[in-house]
C-alpha cells in the first residue's frame, strides 16, 4: 500500500457516520451460537480475528475467533478508535452537570491558539460533540510530515497552534454536519488542555470501572494485545498526544466495552448517570434517520426503533458499538485490521454489530 493510501486512511480510520440499516449461562446455546455465526463471518471478510460481547437483558456474552491460533477473549487488547469519542463527550457532560462548563459555551483555547471563525456565531462545544463545528477532519498541516503507519506521533501542540491559525470552517458553527476528528480533539484540549488522558480517565474509565480503556499500554495489557493489521500486513499502533479526544489512540478490551455499554443501557444504576443520559439525548437532526446525541449516532430503524452506536478504527483495528434501551439489548465487535465500507456494503464488523443486534432483537 502507498504512502498516500496510507495517510488516506488517516482520515477515515477513526470512524464516521454510516447508513446502518453477568456471563451467559453455560446452558445459553442459542446465544453462543447466534454469534458465533456472526464471528465466522467476519473471519471470512478476511479479519485476522475477532471478539464480540453481547448484553441481552440479563445475560452477557463474549467470544472470539481467529484464522490462526488462540481466539481473543474479553481481556484482550484492541485499539478502540472513534468509540473514544463518546468517553469524551461523556466528560463534557459531566463537566456541564457540574456546573463547570455549558454545552453553549464558546470553545476557548489558551493563547496562541487560534479558534477559526466563519459568521458571527462561535464555535461552541455542543458544536464540538455534535460534528457540526465546520471543522474539517483534520488540521491542515497533520500529514505533511506524518509517518503514515503512525500519523499521529508526530503532532505537538506547536503544530496543532499553527494548523489552527491555517484552518478554514467549511460552514458556519451549528448549521451543517460534517464530521471531524480534529473538533473532538478540541473538545478533549478545552476540557483539559495539555492533559485529556488523565482527564478521561479521572472523569469517566476510573468511575465506570474500565480499567482497560486508556492511552497508556500498561506491561500486562501488551502482554494481552493483538497485533493490527493493514492489507494482510502487520502494522504498528497508533499513538497520539494532542488529538487523542477523537479516540485515535486509545485502547480497550470486549471486556470494558461491555461494562461501559451496560452503563449505557442502565444509566440509573451508574455513577455517571446524568452525564450517560445527556450523551444519549438528541442534540442535532441530520435527517429522518440519523440524530447526533454528544458523541453517540441515534438511527431511526425499521418499526420505530432507536439504535445508539458509534464505529470507530485505527490504521490496524476496527471496532463497532450499538445498542438499543427499547430492548436492553447491546453488541460490540473488534477486529484486528483496518477496513473501510464499499459502495452498498458495510465493514465486517459494522455488519457483525448491527445485524446481530437486530438479530437479538427481534427474539
Amino acid at each position: 500500500m502507498n504512502r498516500r493510501k496510507l495517510l488516506g486512511v488517516t482520515a477515515a480510520a477513526v470512524g464516521g457516520p454510516l447508513a446502518p440499516g453477568t456471563a451467559a449461562a453455560a446452558g445459553d446455546d442459542e446465544l453462543a451460537a447466534r454469534v458465533r455465526r456472526h464471528l465466522d463471518r467476519a473471519l471470512a471478510a478476511d479479519s485476522p480475528s475477532v471478539v464480540c460481547g453481547v448484553i441481552r437483558g440479563a445475560r452477557t456474552h463474549i467470544a472470539g475467533a481467529s484464522q490462526d491460533g488462540s481466539a481473543p477473549d474479553g481481556r484482550t487488547v484492541f485499539q478502540l478508535g472513534s468509540i473514544g469519542k463518546t468517553l469524551t463527550a461523556t466528560a463534557l457532560a459531566r463537566a456541564v452537570h457540574a456546573g463547570r462548563t455549558r454545552l453553549d459555551a464558546p470553545l476557548v483555547l489558551p493563547p496562541g491558539f487560534p479558534v477559526p471563525r466563519k459568521g458571527p456565531r462561535r464555535i461552541t462545544l455542543a458544536d464540538l460533540a455534535t460534528h457540526t463545528s465546520g471543522l474539517p477532519s483534520l488540521p491542515p498541516n497533520l500529514l505533511a510530515d506524518a509517518d503514515p503507519y503512525d500519523p499521529y506521533a508526530h503532532y505537538t501542540l506547536d503544530g496543532l497552534a499553527a494548523g489552527l491559525a491555517e484552518t478554514t470552517l467549511s460552514a458556519e458553527p451549528g448549521s451543517v454536519h460534517q464530521y471531524s476528528n480534529l473538533g473532538f480533539g478540541l473538545l478533549g484540549q478545552a476540557l483539559a488542555f495539555d492533559d485529556v488522558d488523565a482527564m478521561l480517565r479521572r472523569e469517566v474509565t476510573a468511575p465506570l470501572r474500565l480499567p482497560d480503556t486508556t492511552t497508556t499500554l500498561r506491561p500486562d495489557m501488551a502482554s494481552r494485545k493483538a497485533i493490527g493489521h493493514l492489507a494482510g500486513d502487520p502494522v504498528p499502533d497508533w499513538h497520539d498526544r494532542v488529538l487523542s479526544g477523537a479516540g485515535t489512540s486509545i485502547y480497550s478490551t470486549a471486556g470494558d466495552m461491555l461494562r461501559y455499554l451496560g452503563a449505557q443501557l442502565r444509566p440509573g444504576r451508574s455513577p455517571l448517570r446524568d452525564a450517560i443520559e445527556l450523551t444519549q439525548r438528541p442534540h442535532f437532526t441530520v435527517d429522518q434517520k440519523l440524530r447526533l446525541g454528544l458523541g453517540w449516532h441515534l438511527s431511526t430503524l425499521s418499526g420505530g426503533r432507536t439504535m445508539i452506536w458509534h464505529n470507530g478504527g485505527t490504521g490496524g483495528f476496527s471496532t463497532c458499538a450499538a445498542f438499543s434501551r427499547q430492548s436492553m439489548t447491546a453488541v460490540v465487535g473488534m477486529v484486528n485490521t483496518y477496513s473501510e465500507e464499499s459502495a452498498g456494503a458495510l465493514r465486517p464488523v459494522d455488519e457483525l454489530t448491527f445485524s446481530l443486534l437486530s438479530e437479538l432483537e427481534e427474539g
